[in-house]
């Protein structure tokens, strides 16, 4: 199971990634066709939703990493069995607030396809497409908090490399 997670993260960072060249692209084009006096539809907005699909698709793996801003002051204060309970707490808190956020972005690509919501620009984009990568995101980070929180429970700190542990922020 754990190979298979981990390999979940990686296609998501890869997603994240390929997103990120997308962004890229979209902002060159744009630059050159207005050197070259031409115009081509959307593509600011094609940048923003390859930028906002970056950014979700990347959370989860970014959890897994430990690279989410965590305020430590009072967990580190805190003696071994509180630090556990007080973090099993966070995480429990993290799958709740995973779980809203997965379920309304689902609802809401659900919704764009069934109402057949375009952008409002030339392009006229089915926003379902683009919202995709939001609904994607959130549901992985969703299977990241939930694998997080019951590794902890189980006593596997695993999750967290050294690095964020030594890490006061």
């Amino acid at each position: 199971m754990r190979k298979l997670l981990n390999q979940l993260y990686s296609a998501a960072e890869v997603l994240a990634a390929v997103c990120m060249v997308g962004v890229l692209l979209a902002v060159l084009t744009s630059i050159l066709s207005r050197q070259l006096e031409f115009h081509v539809s959307g593509l600011d907005a094609y940048a923003g939703y390859f930028m906002a699909s970056a950014g979700f698709l990347a959370l989860a793996s970014t959890l897994r990493h430990g690279e989410h801003i965590r305020v430590t002051l009072i967990l580190n204060a805190l003696a071994p069995a509180g630090k556990r309970r007080l973090d099993i707490a966070a995480l429990a808190v993290g799958v709740a607030i995973a779980l809203s956020l997965a379920v309304f972005s689902t609802k809401l690509v659900i919704d764009s396809y069934v109402f057949n919501d375009i952008s409002t620009s030339n392009d006229a984009t089915p926003l379902w497409i683009p919202q995709l990568g939001m609904a994607v995101g959130t549901i992985l980070l969703l299977i990241a908090f939930i694998d997080l929180l019951v590794s902890r429970i189980r006593g596997d700190e695993s999750g967290m490399n050294a690095e964020e542990q030594q890490r006061h922020e």
